[in-house]
């Protein structure tokens, strides 16, 4: 795990998202929207709206916002629907990248996808294709500068509520679960107090690739770049060490 500072990561995007806070809103917006069709408008009784919920929050999307997000959601049977499509495919020198979508035009998506995989010199390859290459996993991060507390009593805390694994990077802690535990272990966090710099289910790299040629590194920032301008791109992973 090490060299590869979570913390750092979250700082970067959080930074990224400062700078275009309309981009995530849309981000949390359509999650939402997805959330309360599946499981209806309230928290108590919908776990994945929880979850969402706590990541808004975790993003500075203010409550009203959030609250009119569900209302919308809950009271038009005729918003717009999303549908989830993922992508998946390769950058330079064998990157592997997994593209996340909601979209209410898959052709328009599609395109814009495959445009940018294509102008960074990557190709968007089949199902299955690169996905081997990752772990799905919820992933909560705790900052060590917003939480005071031994790493052995946030562990035991962790592992009670039933996370898988427990690790310590310099700035920050990271606690792994699997998919069907995360909502649990997130909320028995979130009752103790613990503030989480960030807690989603993420597609995790089992390895990292080192690009050291500056052309390669130009080409996966350009996809990257491109794919984080796109309002229909949710989440993107991917396994070069930045």
């Amino acid at each position: 795990m090490s060299g590869h500072s979570k913390f750092a990561n979250i700082k970067h995007k959080k930074e990224k998202n400062d700078a275009a806070k309309g981009k995530i809103f849309t981000i949390i917006g359509r999650e939402i929207a997805v959330a309360v069709k599946e499981g209806g408008p309230d928290p108590a009784n919908n776990s994945k709206l929880r979850d969402v919920i706590a990541k808004a929050k975790a993003n500075n999307m203010p409550n009203d916002t959030i609250d009119r997000g569900i209302k919308k959601a809950a009271g038009d049977a005729n918003s717009v629907n999303y549908v989830a499509n993922i992508y998946e495919g390769y950058g330079p020198s064998g990157t592997a990248i997994i593209v996340n979508c909601l979209t209410d035009n898959k052709n328009r998506t599609a395109s814009n996808v495959r445009n940018a995989f294509t102008k960074g010199g990557g190709n968007v390859g089949t199902t299955g294709c690169v996905s081997y290459m990752f772990d799905e996993k919820g992933q909560i991060i705790v900052a060590k500068e917003d939480y005071e507390t031994t790493a052995d009593d946030l562990m035991m805390m962790a592992l009670d509520a039933g996370a898988e694994d427990f690790s310590e990077e310099e700035d920050s802690y990271e606690i792994i679960t699997t998919p069907d535990d995360f909502s649990a272990v997130r909320e028995a966090l979130e009752a103790a107090g613990v503030p989480m710099a960030s807690a989603e289910v993420t597609m995790i790299p089992q390895n990292y690739v080192t690009l050291t040629d500056e052309e390669d590194i130009k080409k996966i920032t350009r996809i990257l770049d491109m794919l984080d301008e796109d309002d229909d791109v949710q989440a993107v992973y991917h396994n070069w060490d930045e």
